[in-house]
């Protein structure tokens, strides 16, 4: 599983993106203001990244900002930043334990009001060339921990079974667990996640020759076609992985645990974690779950294409193209929803308008 982050040919970047956010996410004496009073700074929006590149396409474009100290946010993103129209920014940190922490940290912090906050996920993902390709944007209904499962070791795995891993307390790969978990699965609000999609699906998204290269290598479609907005659903876990055979188990395990309605397309390693922590705020009434959208871009590819190795997939990822134009994307496809929120704030104030 993946956040398809950095790896070290671009750990570099991650270094200069937090340098960077803090300059550009300056102080404004025209808007800065108290905390709101008992309650806290109100937000309109607040957009979640994972690591500095994903938050800065927003800082780069949605400025000038106030940085807002929050204590128990990663110390490598120890601010939210805000701007006049009420959005913010806020970086986790990459994998379960950094969005947990970090998500819990904002909730509770008395420095803002989010009681009706609209949240957005918005971070890069491995991507089914199945559903989408490098660079597509996908709008989620559904969050799948890919993680709770046991896993028997794939050379050992009992006559007739296609895979090593099962449900929890489960006897066979095709039986849904019992979810003891209770951070398996996670609906998102449909009307919002239609919403988000209607507003974006028409954007020309950003795409570049060298993905165009490695698009080409699938002979299929949507795979190696240019990158569009599209709606399927992300699977979180920790380990990042590749392969044809954990791709099919990943589409399996979406079906099972969703009872047939979800399709997966995107693997990331925070977003059950950070839902879970968003639910432990909401049961206080300091949040809103009705208002949480997860969007993710595909930076690579979760398999080989007909000929190449999972191995060849995984360790040479960035050379297909897509880190970029999926973070551009995320801007592209994410900032309708946001704009729209903020112009029209009456209609949103009170939940998702229908429209």
């Amino acid at each position: 599983m993946l956040n398809r982050a950095f790896g070290a040919a671009i750990s570099s970047l991650l270094v200069a993106g937090a340098a960077v956010a803090p300059a550009i996410a300056h102080a404004d004496d025209s808007f800065a203001q108290d905390d709101g009073g008992s309650h806290g700074r109100p937000v309109k929006v607040m957009i979640i990244s994972m690591f500095g590149p994903e938050g800065q396409v927003w800082l780069d474009h949605l400025g000038p900002w106030r940085d807002i100290s929050v204590a128990g946010l990663s110390p490598d993103y120890p601010a939210v930043h805000c701007n006049r129209q009420e959005v913010c920014v806020m970086t986790t940190g990459m994998g379960h334990a950094n969005a947990a922490a970090s998500i819990m940290a904002l909730t509770f912090s008395p420095r803002f009001d989010l009681r009706h906050t609209y949240f957005m996920v918005a971070g890069i993902a491995g991507i089914d060339p199945l559903q989408g390709t490098v660079g597509s944007a996908a709008w989620a209904n559904w969050l799948v921990d890919f993680g709770i499962q046991w896993e028997i070791d794939g050379r050992e795995i009992p006559p007739g079974w296609n895979t090593g891993y099962l449900g929890i307390n489960t006897t066979g790969p095709t039986q849904k667990p019992p979810l003891d978990y209770r951070t398996e699965v996670f609906q998102l609000n449909p009307a919002l996640s239609n919403a988000a999609f209607a507003l974006s699906r028409n954007v020309t998204l950003t795409d570049d020759a060298q993905a165009q290269a490695a698009r080409a290598k699938y002979n299929y479609a949507p795979a190696n076609r240019p990158p569009t907005v599209i709606q399927c659903d992300t699977l979180a876990g920790d380990t990042w992985w590749s392969g044809t055979d954990l791709g099919e188990r990943a589409r399996q395990w979406t079906k099972i645990l969703t009872d047939g309605k979800g399709t997966y397309c995107t693997t990331q390693q925070e977003d059950n974690a950070t839902f879970e922590a968003l639910t432990r705020a909401a049961t206080v009434h300091r949040v809103d779950l009705n208002r949480v959208a997860v969007l993710r871009a595909g930076s690579d590819f979760d398999r080989p294409y007909a000929g190449q190795s999972s191995a060849d997939n995984l360790l040479n990822y960035s050379s297909q193209g897509g880190f970029t134009i999926a973070i551009d994307n995320l801007f592209l496809t994410g900032n309708p929803l946001v704009q729209d929120i903020v112009t029209h704030w009456g209609e949103w104030r009170d939940g998702v308008p229908q429209r």
